[in-house]
């Protein structure tokens, strides 16, 4: 049980309905990474530029593309007070690099401060899981609304833990 909560609740202490976008206009994966960084620079209250950098930094190492539709962008921020997510719904799959060769329309960006090695890394595993599920991503890539979206993310979350 407290495995389920610490995830359910994992997920709500990264995710906010703000951080919610649906439909996000975006040709290529780098056109991806510059928009998801102006979301999080507004969201963060960043520099624009030091989230992009953080990205693209990471996205140097080999692409976040994990599979399925999916891109798990994640970079540190020096000053950041908190792990700080966002769930993004592209309006048309972008080519991302991925591992499967897959195009990508569901991106899962996650923000951790400078020094949050371990809570980033299991923050990212939690993502992981989660966007691995066939069902969660159908209830993503279904939603109608930004705010469905995010109550998608959250159900799902909550039930793919509790089983």
């Amino acid at each position: 049980m407290g495995l389920v909560l610490a995830i359910i609740m994992g997920l709500q202490d990264i995710l906010s309905p703000t951080g919610v976008i649906l439909d996000l206009k975006a040709s290529c994966k780098r056109e991806v990474i510059s928009e998801l960084a102006k979301a999080a620079a507004r969201i963060i209250d960043c520099d624009c530029d030091s989230v992009r950098a953080a990205l693209m930094e990471r996205e140097k190492l080999g692409s976040t593309g994990v599979g399925y539709g999916v891109a798990l962008p994640h970079g540190k921020i020096d000053n950041l007070s908190k792990l700080t997510g966002l769930l993004v719904r592209l309006d048309k799959p972008v080519d991302f690099e991925a591992v499967d060769d897959e195009p990508v329309d569901l991106v899962f960006l996650l923000l951790a401060p400078a020094d949050a090695t371990a809570a980033h890394l299991k923050a990212l595993a939690k993502v992981s899981r989660l966007m691995r599920e066939e069902d969660v991503r159908a209830a993503l890539r279904g939603a109608e609304t930004a705010e469905a979206l995010y109550a998608a993310a959250a159900d799902n979350a909550a039930r793919s833990n509790a089983a």
